[in-house]
Formats: structure tokens, sequence, C-alpha cells
């Protein structure tokens, strides 16, 4: 049982990183990415898309990203798409084409996205928190049944603390990587 909750709490551990990670790939740090598109989506006649499922992403240089919609008809509605997002892109088209260039970030630019990912890294914090408070729950509900012994519930909160512990110091570890790429110029 107690192994049970330990296993649910690193899950939701690995789970917080996982979606860290990826809300952190969406932030540039001066080079193109295709994954800074990943959250954008087109209104594709009426049908919300994303729109890594209607068109080619590709990075042919550093400072540059195209989008070939498949369906032709759709360039101006992938160009809006691009437009209102907010990522401070100016997207050009060029037939059938629509490049992205990438404008070098200014420091002021780059602090704003060493906020941004502060602020992803304070939501994963939480995230883990909350998964440390159900743990701490249920080995309490666990010691009121009588499940397991107390001293076996205190050394699972104590082990439960530690791991939330070392996850937060993974946490601060990837924000400090992401925050230098983006500060380097």
């Amino acid at each position: 049982m107690l192994d049970d909750i330990h296993k649910e709490l690193g899950s939701a551990i690995a789970k917080a990183h996982d979606a860290l990670k990826r809300d952190l790939q969406k932030l540039r740090a001066g080079r193109a990415s295709a994954n800074l598109l990943d959250g954008i989506k087109v209104d594709y006649y009426g049908v919300i898309t994303p729109l890594a499922q209607m068109a080619h992403v590709n990075v042919p240089e550093p400072r540059l990203i195209t989008v070939k919609p498949w369906d032709k008809t759709a360039v101006k509605a992938v160009e809006k798409a691009l437009r209102e997002n907010d990522l401070g892109l100016n997207p050009m088209t060029d037939g059938d084409l629509i490049r992205l260039p990438l404008p070098p970030l200014t420091e002021e630019r780059r602090k704003e996205f060493v906020k941004v990912a502060r602020k992803y890294g304070e939501e994963c914090k939480v995230t883990i928190r909350k998964a440390r408070h159900e743990a701490l729950d249920m080995l309490k509900e666990v010691d009121d049944g009588g499940g397991a012994s107390t001293d076996e519930v205190e050394r699972s909160k104590k082990k439960a603390e530690e791991t939330v512990a070392d996850s937060v110091k993974v946490v601060d570890s990837i924000l400090a990587q992401k925050e230098k790429d983006i500060m380097e110029v």
C-alpha cells in the first residue's frame, strides 16, 4: 500500500516535469525550432485544428521557420493564426509558403522570456506540492485505518518529503539551464 502511494507520487512528479519541459520548448531562445509552433491552432473551415496537423513545419536556417499548408486554400487562415499568436513573429507569405523570420532577441525580450520560464517553473512546483499533499493525505488515511504501523507511515512521509525536495531541485536545474539558453546572445 505504501509503495503504491510512492509510485503515484513519482508518476505525478514525472508528469509535472514533462509538462514543464514541453512548456519551456515553446519559449524561443534565439534559435528557430519547430516546437515554437506546437500550441498554434488554426480555424480551418470552422474547425480549430492544430497547425502540425495541417501543414509541414520546417527549420531551414537557424533564424527561419517555414510553414507550408497541405491545402493551398488554408494559407490565409494559417497566416492569420500565426500573426495573432503571442510569439511576436511576423509571417511573410510567398505563394503557398509562409516564412517566419526570427528577429534577434533584445535584452528586454529575453528578460520577459525568463519571467515566463520562471512562471512555468512555479506552476510545476505547485503541481508537485499538490501531489505531495495528496500523498500525505493517503498516508494519513492508511495510518488512521491501521493499514500500516505508525513508524512505517512516518518513514513513508519522510521519504515523500525527500522525493518532493529532490524533484524541486530538478525543476530549478531545468529552469537554470533554460534561463542560460535564453540569456545567451
